[in-house]
């Protein structure tokens, strides 16, 4: 008697990627480069008139037209992520519980993560340690209370848009559209809300939102995708606006920031896995591939779709809870730009100007 086992063909191994095309190279490699064209077109100077060089307005022209396509996907991003997160919680079993949990979650490390910055700051003393001489200072364009905070909840338009005119040395008016994050916030949560109460009834919606969130998330990555040539605009001309000697002298603001990111990634997360008994390295090496793409690309929204898939995948979080928490955490929830910076920076400013924190 004899049998026959079919065997499998082996895989072919995938050619490794030349390491140029590797993404992180090629943030790096945009940021030297503007460094360097930054230096070339500061010693270039400006012409008989007063006027940027060429190179230096290219650079400014790079750097501000990469902001602005970020800004134009960022809106209907924040919008359209928010809402379908929520709407998603009508298929999660104890919605209610496991949506009060997550945010209690996001409160306690948004807790750890500012205590981490103030701590940082106040050892640090970032802003003790700048050249005063290198530093302009200025009139705030705004102060804020806490009766303004609440009062700027309050939506001015559908999408929380903002028009503000100023007019140049030559009289020439210009207009600017801007938006307020919160406001984009207060309006998706309300229309997610309702979209979840409204059930069935609202399913046209809810399949239109999720469909156009992906649409979105496509467009934003492609945008990301340029993200070494917007980085060398902005670096470069941030070298030449500033000065490199203004930006050296930031070293210790940056310094703190970095340490801060290290410390919660790397010290509370793994504490927090072992204190509810999940594994450190499962964590790390099914996040890791998202956590790398948003240090590089410095976008934790433009990270979302990579973020959600090794959230499902890797880490095995079900899809219904990962449709809602991930869209809702990337938006509002940044233990870093959101928590740690603040801090720090809002020490700085204390430190710099000399004013005695009790």
């Amino acid at each position: 008697m004899s049998s026959t086992i079919a065997e499998t063909p082996a895989r072919t191994p995938k050619p490794k990627k030349p390491f140029y095309r590797s993404f992180g190279f090629q943030i790096t490699l945009g940021l030297v480069a503007g460094i360097l064209l930054g230096l070339l077109a500061l010693q270039l100077g400006t012409d008989a008139d007063g006027n940027a060089n060429a190179l230096a307005a290219t650079l400014s022209t790079i750097g501000s037209s990469y902001v602005t396509l970020l800004k134009v996907a960022v809106v209907p991003l924040i919008f359209l992520a928010i809402v379908a997160s929520i709407t998603q919680l009508r298929n999660v079993t104890n919605a209610g519980r496991l949506a009060g949990q997550t945010l209690l979650w996001f409160g306690i490390t948004a807790l750890i993560a500012v205590s981490i910055g103030i701590v940082l700051g106040v050892t640090i003393q970032p802003g003790a340690r700048v050249d005063q001489t290198q530093l302009e200072t200025g009139a705030p364009s705004s102060v804020g209370t806490w009766w303004n905070f609440l009062l700027g909840l309050i939506p001015q338009n559908f999408l929380g848009l903002t028009v503000s005119t100023r007019a140049d040395e030559a009289g020439a008016l210009t207009s600017t559209v801007g938006f307020n994050v919160l406001q984009v916030i207060v309006i998706a949560v309300a229309v997610g809300i309702a979209a979840l109460k409204l059930g069935k009834r609202a399913d046209t919606f809810v399949a239109f939102t999720e469909s156009f969130l992906k649409v979105v998330q496509r467009v934003l990555w492609w945008i990301i995708r340029i993200a070494p040539l917007g980085t060398l605009g902005l670096i470069g001309s941030a070298v030449v606006t500033y000065g490199w000697s203004k930006l050296t002298t930031l070293l210790w603001f940056a310094v703190a920031i970095y340490i801060g990111l290290a410390l919660v990634l790397f010290v509370v997360y793994p504490i927090l896995l072992k204190v509810n008994g999940l594994s450190i390295r499962q964590y790390f090496s099914g996040a890791w591939p998202a956590i790398q793409l948003a240090f590089v690309s410095r976008s934790s929204i433009g990270t979302l779709p990579l973020t959600q898939r090794v959230t499902e995948r890797n880490l095995g979080v079900p899809r219904e809870y990962a449709s809602f928490a991930v869209p809702l955490g990337s938006t509002t929830k940044m233990d870093g730009c959101a928590a740690i910076y603040p801090a720090i920076a809002a020490i700085f400013v204390a430190q710099f100007f000399g004013i005695e924190l009790t």
